[in-house]
């Protein structure tokens, strides 16, 4: 089945190649009608696409796919389809003075084949975002979803081949092995979305083909509390950032810096507002599961070794109920005082546990977010302006939100990757157009051009005009 799998895959980057060659600058309507039957796709199939994410996770409220996912995702089409025109546009750039009265000229031009890599937490929204940008830009898409979902992971398949021929956009489904074969197909691009780890494998399978790749990737995104914040407010978009999906976010709040000495009072906060949004947890379909065991043993794991280690540990089950016996809901836990040799300190959470921290002054917080791996996104709560450009123009991360969690996500004018650690590229928007277009230089040279009066023979002529160049440059 295996090797199947893989030949198939062949086979169906192959076609998209020799598609691509037939036909190598898609027009205007081609793209337009691409992105408005991935629309409709979107449009037509969100009771289909809601169970089969909910069925995967053994619990996800259909409400938060239909936010977090098809919301962005149509957003992201139709802003696509309203300004593909002008991204496509050939334009002008400004000419120096001595190659007048000749023309330099800029074309987005298509890639080629373009292969995307999709997670699980976001199934949707993160393989149709990038196929979006892929195909406003003139490309084929061969897509990989995650094995983690595997009946989502089926039922794109079945959607996109009903919506577009296999040498426009396919869908592989597979194991890890194929998934490593697939990352070293020779793509004219490759787009991965997932843990730093794999990342790191996945860059290096595409640079044996010399693969341009965007990797969109994580790390442990802080949240900063200023003193000057509105502490309700904060606290609210807090517990909410954190908790939406139960964590399984790439730019969830990882870990809460707050002010010396307020981590007790804001923990108990926290505490209130996270039983406000989810007043009990077991059959409460609001409240998603954590994907697998696997990573609910992870995360268990975190929690037992902060217990072991003397860290402040607190459940938020409002409740009292149990879990993880027959499901693998997790309650949130909020961990004060932990150590920095933690593992939930070290590793990316992506689960519903928050560590909090207290800090002394706004340096000492830059410091700390410093001294870590950039991450991909950073949020800072607060009124005091000097403190939050401090923020700004000190810390290196992939995004920022100030005053609220995730909402530079969902920014279709605004580019969204990661730096560092937590990835290279961008995409969203024109963004997303322009990472999987080459921008081909052009220049048009005039019929009045004195450049041939520079080659040779050299001589008197030569170096008057080079003595002129010189002085005009």
């Amino acid at each position: 089945m295996l090797q199947t799998r893989q030949n198939s895959l062949g086979v169906r980057f192959e076609a998209q190649c020799r598609a691509f060659e037939k036909e190598p600058f898609p027009g205007l309507e081609v793209r337009k009608d691409r992105l408005k039957r991935l629309l409709a796709l979107t449009e037509r199939h969100e009771a289909e696409i809601c169970e089969a994410i909910d069925s995967d996770f053994t619990g996800r409220a259909a409400q938060e796919t239909r936010l977090a996912e098809l919301f962005v995702v149509r957003a992201g089409i139709r802003h696509a389809i309203r300004h593909l025109r002008g991204w496509m546009r050939e334009r002008g750039v400004a000419t120096s003075l001595p190659f007048l009265p000749g023309r330099n000229r800029l074309l987005p031009q298509p890639l080629g084949v373009v292969g995307i890599v999709s997670p699980w937490n976001y199934p949707f929204q993160l393989a149709i975002a990038p196929a979006t940008a892929a195909l406003a830009a003139g490309n084929r898409v061969l897509l990989k979803p995650s094995e983690l979902t595997p009946k989502f992971s089926e039922l794109l398949a079945r959607l996109v081949e009903e919506h577009f021929s296999p040498d426009e956009m396919s869908v592989v489904v597979g194991d890890a092995e194929v998934g490593k074969t697939f990352v070293s197909m020779p793509f004219d691009h490759l787009l991965f979305t997932g843990s730093t780890a794999v990342g790191r494998q996945v860059a290096l399978a595409a640079a044996a083909n010399l693969t341009p790749v965007t990797l969109e990737l994580g790390g442990k995104s802080p949240a900063i509390f200023d003193a000057t914040c509105d502490l309700d407010a904060a606290v609210s978009s807090v517990a909410y950032g954190k908790l939406l999906n139960a964590g399984q976010t790439c730019i969830a709040p990882d870990y809460l810096m707050v002010p010396q000495g307020q981590g007790a009072a804001i923990a108990t906060k926290l505490a209130a507002a996270m039983a406000r949004l989810y007043p009990h947890l077991r059959d409460n379909p609001d409240y998603t599961a954590i994907v697998s065991e696997r990573h609910h043993q992870r995360l268990s794991d975190m929690i037992a070794e902060a217990r072991e280690s003397g860290a402040d540990v607190t459940e938020v089950n409002p409740a009292n109920e149990k879990l993880g016996e027959s499901d693998r809901k997790m309650a949130p836990v909020l961990v004060r005082n932990a150590g920095e040799n933690l593992r939930l300190m070290r590793e990316e959470i992506f689960g519903p546990l928050l560590p909090i921290l207290e800090y002394g002054t706004v340096d000492d917080a830059i410091e700390h977010v410093n001294r870590g791996e950039r991450p991909l996104a950073l949020y800072w709560f607060g009124k005091d302006s000097a403190n939050r450009q401090r923020v700004m123009r000190e810390t290196v991360a992939g995004g920022v939100t100030v005053n609220d969690c995730m909402m530079h996500l969902v920014q279709e004018r605004q580019p969204f990757g990661g730096v560092g650690e937590s990835g290279m590229g961008a995409y969203h928007g024109e963004w997303g157009f322009r990472t999987f277009s080459k921008e081909k230089p052009i220049f048009v040279q005039s019929r009045l051009s004195a450049g041939g009066l520079l080659r040779p023979p050299y001589g008197g002529t030569f170096e008057r005009l080079f003595r002129l160049l010189n002085l005009i440059t």
